[in-house]
């Protein structure tokens, strides 16, 4: 199985290699991906640079394109590409029909994998990006049971990625109505949910903190409390009991860790790591666990255990310093 790793900036690109990845997956500094997050991402000269260097060590590049154009702004989309192209990327990651269109017919030599913004959850989806836009791959949702996800498989015409580890969206993989409705901007359009010019930090007093976005209170931290990036879907509020708590989601990150042998058998041809707006030393750790496992289950795959140590350093990296197997374990269809 392939190990695709994010990289939002060189540093973590670099740290991506010498972890032993796969293949790495980045994004342009603009709103044609969904991690269009201030001093992240690579322009012109920096993709030239990030491709020569993962073909220099004998990997892949792929670029995501996983937001959605607008009428106003569609040359964005192509522009992106057409620099893509020229910087020798290795496959294009693609939610949109039209821009995988565009790129069909203009760079029909290079692979398009079909994005997990896309939501394609079944084989009439499958069949019909492959027959139309000629996908080679596609990464499929964080929506399916573990079971789901081998059926599909089996009568999918193109090879299927999973996410195998990252933080989690309560929506269809990143639709945010909730970023829409409180800064009126799209998360799919945008390429951000929180956006950073919306988001307000305040001292208080005894070294609280708290964070608005918008005019929203999101949350608030004690002192020597962690306080992560601010989303909406993991803000806590007050209710009725007038104790603050996480109303829609908790933070928490995807560990699938434990299903990586399942995985393997059951055809999967790629894992994915999520956190393109994480920094270089989560990148390093994250893919030097995964490129262990992986390997470890390649060797000898019926002796194959997980070791404390993998799952205490994904703990250690995960959003809220919790994991989950989330969809992948329920026993309902």
């Amino acid at each position: 199985m392939e190990l695709v790793c994010p990289a939002g900036s060189p540093a973590a690109l670099q740290a991506a290699v010498q972890a032993g990845a796969d293949a790495i997956y980045v994004g342009l500094r603009n709103v044609t991906n969904a991690r269009a997050f201030p001093g992240l991402n690579f322009d012109r000269d920096k993709l030239h640079e990030a491709a020569n260097t993962v073909h220099h060590a004998g990997k892949k590049i792929y670029l995501a394109l996983n937001s959605y154009p607008l009428s106003d702004n569609e040359g964005v989309w192509r522009d992106s590409l057409a620099m893509a192209a020229e910087a020798g990327v290795d496959a294009f990651i693609i939610a949109d029909m039209a821009v995988l269109a565009h790129a069909a017919r203009t760079y029909p030599d290079i692979p398009r994998h079909l994005s997990v913004q896309g939501s394609a959850t079944n084989h009439a989806a499958l069949k019909f990006y492959h027959e139309k836009f000629g996908i080679s791959r596609a990464i499929l949702p964080r929506v399916l049971s573990l079971l789901q996800v081998q059926r599909l498989i089996q009568r999918s015409p193109v090879p299927l990625e999973v996410f195998a580890f990252g933080s989690l969206c309560i929506m269809v993989e990143g639709r945010c109505q909730l970023s829409s409705f409180v800064t009126g901007r799209s998360p799919n359009c945008h390429g951000v949910c929180s956006p950073a010019e919306y988001v307000h930090w305040d001292e208080l007093a005894g070294g609280q903190r708290q964070v608005r976005l918008g005019e929203i209170l999101i949350d608030r931290f004690e002192a020597d409390e962690p306080a992560s990036y601010p989303t909406v879907c993991k803000g806590r509020y007050r209710g009725l009991d007038a104790d603050a708590y996480y109303a829609l989601e908790e933070p928490t990150s995807l560990n699938t860790l434990s299903l990586l042998p399942e995985l393997a058998e059951a055809g999967v041809v790629a894992l994915k790591i999520e956190g393109r707006q994480r920094g270089p030393a989560y990148v390093s750790q994250v893919a030097g666990v995964w490129r262990e496992a992986i390997d470890r289950l390649t060797r000898d795959p019926q002796s194959f255990r997980i070791e404390e140590r993998w799952n205490e350093v994904l703990g250690h990296v995960a959003e809220g310093r919790q994991t989950t197997l989330g969809p992948y374990h329920r026993d309902w269809h």
